[in-house]
């Protein structure tokens, strides 16, 4: 599956209709987010399960800033709607491999259970 552009319209549909969403935050301007991304094209390719999207900040200002992000690139992993990874920093392509492969791991029963834990003690 190609590399998908995110935009305010279509961002909460695409990780509302899919189960495993990994997002790239990026900026025509940054140095490091232009050559992390022939790498999380070409890991994309092998894993066609799993949408892989973009959000330039530049022109998604809104959604850079509801995350609050303040570094870039900056991957984003949403499994079954919920945030499991959130680090800023490129990956050389060993590093996002093994990163998918743990989190496709993850036992999301478990993880929504310490969510819902977590959101009993902030109430």
């Amino acid at each position: 599956m190609a590399v998908i552009e995110l935009t305010k319209d279509n961002f909460e549909q695409v990780v509302t209709d899919n189960d495993f969403v990994i997002v790239d935050f990026w900026a025509p301007w940054c140095g490091p987010c232009r050559s992390f991304a022939p790498t999380y094209e070409k890991v994309s390719e092998d894993h066609p399960n799993i949408v892989f999207a973009k959000v330039n900040t530049e022109d998604e200002v809104e959604i850079a800033g509801h995350f609050q992000i303040r570094s870039i690139p900056m991957l984003m992993i949403f499994r079954e709607k919920i945030i499991v990874f959130s680090e800023a920093g490129a990956l050389p392509e060993s590093g996002l491999r093994d990163l998918i492969s743990k989190t496709a791991e993850l036992d999301m029963v478990e993880v929504k259970q310490q969510v819902e834990a977590q959101q009993s003690e902030q109430a």
